[in-house]
């Protein structure tokens, strides 16, 4: 994916659930198809789909594929309009919320990234019990196949670190962050255990915040940094129920410069195993 891909909405605060962008397009379809004076069936012929397919397209239930975004260009003025609307349509991607596409997208392909987190554990470190945790409270409720969906989806996302030893991945996470519980012993132990395995590989580097530690500089709340393949940062931050990708230079620049000073600010990679370590000796 190009930094084009994304700069396209980069500036929307979400990006529209599939079924919205779906919708559109085919409300767009239909309105030129109308504004040519042509009935479906007649668009259908010229199109060589059939009336069905057509009205799925326009209901925003069928994802086009390239034949016939190109036949409707020619049936309806090749405006060009349709062709640059398709670029934006997107099934979904199962289990991740929708203002979080975009980011996932680049993180895919990113050189680097580094998280901070004040409120869980990072996705990227999780337990599969502890996203299964995050997920089951998650309001509203989720159906067993939404929440099945959303824990595959987040353990597949793990697998980058893994997958990709040459990309340098940097955790600061707040020392409250593990000591909050979400399941018995066992799991609380399995979850330390988990992120001081990932912890060890070469390419990822956890720090923790330390309760003893003063006020610091990513007070406003958890955030995100990645750089591209073409030398683009761009910045991430979450709320509830919406997420912001920030890819103003100045604004990206001064998140970076909050993260690199709170480096500084907490306990260095060996002294924040030792603590987890600490931690999971004490349950």
């Amino acid at each position: 994916m190009t930094d084009d891909d994304v700069m396209a909405d980069v500036d929307a605060e979400r990006e529209p659930g599939p079924s919205d962008s779906l919708r559109t397009f085919g409300a767009v379809v239909q309105a030129l198809r109308e504004y040519k004076g042509l009935s479906r069936q007649e668009f259908a012929g010229l199109v060589r789909f059939s009336k069905h397919t057509v009205e799925s397209v326009e209901l925003g239930r069928r994802m086009p594929d390239e034949v016939f975004v190109d036949r409707a260009e020619g049936a309806t003025g090749n405006t060009g309009a349709l062709r640059k609307a398709s670029g934006y349509l997107t099934r979904g991607e199962a289990g991740l919320a929708v203002w979080f596409r975009r980011w996932a997208r680049l993180e895919r392909t990113a050189v680097s990234l580094c998280t901070y987190e004040c409120r869980l554990v990072p996705g990227l470190l999780q337990s599969e019990a502890y996203a299964r945790a995050t997920f089951e409270g998650t309001i509203p409720l989720l159906t067993d196949a939404q929440l099945e969906a959303q824990a595959v989806a987040r353990l597949e996302r793990q697998k980058m670190l893994r997958e990709r030893p040459k990309v340098p991945f940097s955790f600061i996470v707040e020392e409250s962050v593990f000591r909050r519980r979400f399941g018995d012993v066992g799991k609380m132990r399995e979850l330390m255990e988990h992120v001081l395995e990932l912890s060890a590989l070469r390419n990822v580097t956890l720090q923790v915040v330390s309760l003893e530690a003063m006020l610091h500089a990513c007070l406003d709340g958890p955030l995100r940094l990645l750089e591209t393949q073409q030398g683009r940062r761009f910045g991430y931050s979450e709320g509830q129920q919406n997420g912001r990708l920030i890819s103003d230079p100045k604004e990206v620049s001064l998140l970076q410069q909050r993260y690199d000073t709170l480096r500084s600010q907490a306990l260095d990679p060996q002294e924040s195993r030792g603590l987890l370590e600490r931690l999971r000796g004490e349950l």
